[in-house]
């Protein structure tokens, strides 16, 4: 089956970890079932990257999820492909941004959304949020009400 997808990494005994930005780590597969809908979840704890500006690293739990349809993401090229931002330099927000986008690449996902949830640095932590649903379908408009009323209810912030 690995070979039928293209996957070059599953099960790959050496593997090489880039330092670098670099989304053609990322492989896909397909799905077995495109006529269901379910959401796929993918948490990154110990997320790192650069701050553009100063050079210092930011530390972030980057969380994923997202509806497929004919594809999906697979998970040792996501690892690969998210330590690969350890030394690139990003704001925060511009990371999630590229993290969905990415994927929407790849994948051509029903739905999607990326959510990171940055540590203090300079006392002040950020926590911003993207989120896509295909144009012309439901998820469109899922999209749109996830995004409308995601911070209704915020988390309360314990200083991580």
């Amino acid at each position: 089956m690995r070979e039928k997808e293209g996957l070059t990494r599953l099960g790959s005994q050496g593997t090489a970890y880039k330092f670098d930005y670099d989304p053609g780590l990322l492989e896909s597969f397909s799905n077995k079932h495109p006529d269901n809908d379910y959401f796929v979840k993918f948490n990154c704890p110990e997320f790192t990257s650069l701050c553009p500006i100063t050079g210092q690293p930011d530390f972030a739990t980057i969380t994923i999820s997202y509806v497929p349809d004919q594809r999906l993401v697979e998970s040792k090229s996501l690892k690969l492909y998210l330590f690969s931002f350890r030394d690139h330099g990003d704001f925060h927000e511009d990371v999630v941004n590229i993290i969905m986008k990415d994927l929407i690449r790849l994948m051509d996902p029903k739905y999607i959304e990326v959510w990171g949830r940055f540590l203090p640095r300079g006392g002040i932590s950020i926590d911003p949020y993207c989120n896509y649903g295909k144009p012309g379908t439901r998820w469109e408009e899922v999209a749109w009400q996830r995004l409308s009323q995601h911070d209704l209810l915020p988390e309360i912030v314990d200083n991580r």
